[in-house]
């Protein structure tokens, strides 16, 4: 029996990599149930799995057990109401690539996928992207976002993914490290995956002309070493990020600008919308809070009215 990681899923295959480096093509053995957990796929990149080699000449493998996981991130699947799909498991941390421009990511999807890894405690990161296309108000605005973002505990940095000079802090941040990646199609993961390690030659593409949206380059969850023990995990282009297994009274333990105010409210119950004595909307009238983050924590709630 061997055992190794996930780093490559193609929804009936799997790429496991052992110890040395070697990598196995795998199959699954049956069906695997998780329990407590109704995802589409039962494995994802970054799982911890055994499995026996069926044939050493093709390197192919069947897995037959999924290790216990140390965290995961998952994702509302599109395809199975009431499911989620995994995303990648057993991070040290997750990195949210945004950009102001061609395309905008919403503030709304950052703060979902910041939620996301909050629920796991997962350390997260925020990476600006396409700063060499930004005018004085862009680059204002970007670091106030920013500054924002840094006061409640999450590093960010502004980079150019087609310029390496920029690049050098990141490579710290990444360093002996298994990082998740993640952000809308276009914003430039597989540019900057490519900057990182130029030996890989991630296919990119150009922005659709069609409303400024990216275009599908990556296909399948895929985890690349970029440096001795140093992982990097490229994932497709995420359009929506729905939430799954948060319940409405806990979500604002996973803003950690709420969490530290949490039990001063006057109800117990307290979901900080228009309750009277409520400690977060007060902070939020004192821009203790930032107004955007708190917007995004309600209409996060909202989408737990619509779902009822």
């Amino acid at each position: 029996m061997q055992q190794g990681t996930v780093v490559r899923s193609t929804g009936s295959w799997y790429e496991v990599r052992d110890k040395e480096g070697e990598v196995y093509r795998c199959r699954l053995r049956g069906k695997f149930k998780l329990k407590e957990l109704k995802v589409t796929n039962p494995i994802a990149v970054g799982d911890w799995v055994r499995y026996i080699i069926e044939d050493p000449q093709e390197n192919t493998g069947l897995i037959t057990d999924i290790l216990p996981r140390d965290n995961y991130i998952v994702r509302k699947s599109v395809h199975k109401t009431g499911h989620g799909h995994l995303i990648a498991t057993n991070l040290d941390q997750a990195l949210i690539l945004a950009t102001l421009v061609l395309p905008r990511t919403s503030l709304g999807f950052i703060d979902r996928f910041l939620v996301s890894a909050e629920t796991f405690r997962i350390p997260a990161i925020i990476i600006f992207n396409k700063l060499d296309l930004l005018d004085e108000e862009l680059i204002a605005y970007q670091d106030a976002l920013m500054e924002a973002y840094e006061q409640i505990g999450y590093p960010c940095l502004a980079i150019s993914a087609l310029e390496d000079e920029s690049l050098d802090e990141l490579k710290a941040l990444l360093a002996n490290k298994t990082t998740l990646i993640s952000g809308h199609s276009g914003v430039g993961k597989s540019s900057l995956i490519n900057t990182l390690v130029p030996d890989l030659s991630l296919r990119t593409s150009e922005i659709s002309s069609f409303a400024n949206k990216g275009v599908h380059t990556t296909t399948f969850a895929e985890m690349f070493e970029i440096a001795p023990d140093t992982f990097l995990i490229d994932t497709p282009g995420i359009k929506e990020l729905g939430l799954v297994d948060i319940e409405a009274s806990e979500l604002s333990h996973y803003f950690p600008e709420m969490r530290q105010l949490l039990g001063q409210c006057k109800f117990h119950d307290c979901q900080h919308v228009h309750e009277p004595k409520c400690a977060i909307i007060e902070a939020v009238k004192r821009e203790e809070i930032a107004l955007f983050r708190y917007e995004n924590y309600l209409s996060m709630l909202a989408d737990y009215d619509n779902r009822r």
